[in-house]
């Protein structure tokens, strides 16, 4: 697993083998004691018994020991079939038995890789190769797709050169935005794309900060959504082979749902990380606190039952068309 979920496994041959062992030393210990009656080590009966009283007591002792054995021997057996059924499930194991797994960003619980239909495989493959892409400002596509959010952002105002001061308007750290991506990758431009086409009224009072009462000392909307592509990532286990985490496996069958679950994931974060910002009360340098409340509070709506798609999740209620 990345780091790779741990897998334990029992070896029913092993525990037949050792419940065998220990049943034919308890019959070998039983065989050193004697069986025919209290006899004294000098061979002497007990005292105030006839023989044939010692005889029967003996007799009734021997089959007592014996019955034990059997008993004993039975117990093993149901132990083993109980075994077999109850790890027999693969899949039964990873619900009720995860294992932990430290990670980067702290205690994570890992589980064992999940199976994957056809079609999840499929939106799988294709959301890790988008997010294997870096943002090369070099290309034209991504020239374009920056410009794009340019003008979705400020519909009124003039496109600026790729490297203008007026770039920090959308709070982007310097004027050329193509040295803030870094680990976020094109896919996190193109998360802010679709934020602003799919959810403009959100993305708009977002951008220009017109909820709450604002902190002197605000977030940079730009990069904060970097941060949020990146943070998702990590969450959702997606650079691995399979995603293991809870979340990550939660969010596959959220993906089996809908093809860009993970653009309205982040969409869905970035408004619910907002939502955190003026509940706390937060201002610059407590962006990373807000991050992680952020996240744990996505764990939690990740988790929850009644969720089977990103409409789902409570804090989806948050956003506007």
């Amino acid at each position: 697993m990345r780091p790779g979920a741990l897998r334990r496994r029992l070896d029913h041959g092993d525990v037949g083998r050792m419940s065998n062992g220990n049943y034919m030393m308890t019959g070998l210990h039983g065989l050193d004691e004697p069986l025919l009656g209290n006899r004294d080590y000098d061979g002497r009966h007990s005292e105030g018994k006839t023989p044939e009283c010692i005889w029967v007591e003996g007799q009734w002792k021997e089959h007592l020991h014996w019955a034990a054995l059997l008993f004993t021997n039975m117990i093993v057996q149901w132990a083993q079939w109980i075994a077999n059924i109850v790890l027999g499930s693969v899949s039964f194991i990873a619900r009720i038995l995860p294992l932990p797994s430290n990670t980067q960003s702290g205690s994570n619980w890992k589980l064992l890789e999940p199976a994957l239909n056809p079609l999840q495989e499929s939106r799988l493959r294709s959301l890790q190769q988008r997010l294997g892409i870096p943002y090369d400002g070099s290309r034209l596509e991504h020239q374009e797709a920056l410009k794009q959010l340019w003008k979705l952002a400020y519909p009124d105002r003039e496109l600026p050169s790729l490297k203008s001061e007026l770039w920090k308007d959308m709070g982007w750290q310097g004027p050329d935005p193509s040295t803030d991506f870094r680990g976020g990758g094109f896919i996190s431009l193109e998360n802010l794309i679709f934020f602003a086409k799919k959810y403009p009224q959100s993305f708009q009072r977002l951008l220009h900060k017109r909820d709450g009462n604002r902190s002197e000392w605000e977030y940079p909307f730009a990069v904060a959504g970097i941060n949020i592509s990146f943070m998702l990532v990590q969450m959702l286990d997606l650079q691995s082979g399979k995603p293991s985490s809870r979340a990550g496996r939660r969010f596959l069958e959220l993906l089996a749902e809908d093809e860009m679950a993970f653009d309205d994931l982040y969409c869905v974060t970035f408004q619910m990380m907002d939502a955190q910002w003026l509940v706390k009360r937060a201002s610059y340098m407590e962006f990373n606190e807000i991050l992680k409340s952020t996240r744990k509070r996505l764990e939690h709506e990740l988790s929850l039952e009644s969720v089977s798609r990103v409409k789902d999740l409570p804090a989806y209620s948050l956003l506007k068309r």
